[in-house]
């Protein structure tokens, strides 16, 4: 997952280039790290850990009289908020789910799946992962999502309620926020907003693509999929707008001050074309 994490907030080149350059930090490496008696206070639990404010630039943090004996430093990553991230979640990994992530998420979502026929089951097993995982420092929903979708996708195909709830998993990235605005679909919805926290909240981009996935019959597509999927729409609308992708309707391609005219886009005579 720390290969992931710092996949925000900056290009994947660029990270993935510093990462390269620099080094990464394992669970186990923090693990070794913590079972050594720390002198900070914030290292205790996971719970103590909060406002540990360190920043790379200035070497500072909340307990400064610690700081040049503290571990959390150490990993060169690319900026300090990324070190704290790691060990947040390693302290999550350690005092939440007791050591063993796996087990975590199956409970988790048995105890979220009391009746396998309900219609909803798929948001409610994704919630109850989400929701605790949403309180690590410095790892937004977008990039949860994201991670969650290939390990509960990809690890254990025998799993139903991992593939399940891997399947409802909605990255909302500018990508696929702004294709919803350009084409006039948030506007159609009445649910026009900023790219930020409101596309996931109620009535946002995520809730929005879930309403077209429970229209799709993924299985169309390939019949190993279910039958809705609101993990391979979004895939496929980021797809359809990404430069490694199809490189159709992105800021590159298309200028908003003037609107869309690309009347090649397969989607064209369907598309509002709205401007900026």
């Amino acid at each position: 997952m720390m290969s992931l994490v710092p996949l925000q907030g900056i290009s994947d080149q660029i990270a993935s280039r510093y990462a390269e350059q620099h080094g990464g930090v394992t669970n186990a490496e923090i693990q070794g790290a913590l079972s050594v008696p720390q002198g900070c206070s914030r290292l205790t639990s996971y719970w103590h850990f909060a406002e540990c404010r360190y920043r790379k630039v200035g070497r500072t943090c909340a307990e400064p009289d610690h700081i040049s004996s503290c571990p959390l430093p150490l990993p060169r990553l690319r900026k300090g908020s990324l070190n704290q991230a790691a060990y947040s979640l390693a302290l999550f990994i350690r005092d939440v789910c007791g050591g063993d992530l796996v087990s975590w998420i199956d409970a988790r979502l048995a105890e979220a799946d009391p009746d396998p026929g309900a219609p909803e089951r798929g948001p409610l097993m994704r919630e109850a992962v989400l929701d605790p995982l949403r309180e690590v420092y410095g790892i937004g929903p977008k990039l949860w999502a994201m991670m969650l979708a290939d390990l509960l996708l990809g690890a254990d195909p025998n799993r139903e309620r991992w593939v399940t709830a891997g399947s409802w998993m909605i990255a909302v990235d500018s990508l696929v926020h702004n294709f919803l605005r350009r084409t006039g679909t948030l506007a159609r919805f009445d649910a026009e907003h900023a790219f930020g926290p409101a596309c996931t909240a109620s009535g946002g981009c995520a809730e929005i693509i879930e309403g077209l996935a429970c229209q799709i019959d993924a299985r169309a597509y390939n019949p190993d999929f279910p039958a809705t999927f609101p993990r391979f729409v979004q895939a496929a609308l980021w797809g359809f707008c990404a430069e490694a992708g199809w490189d159709i309707c992105n800021g590159n391609r298309i200028n908003d001050q003037v609107g869309c005219q690309h009347q090649q886009c397969p989607a064209f005579e369907v598309c509002d074309r709205r401007q900026n």
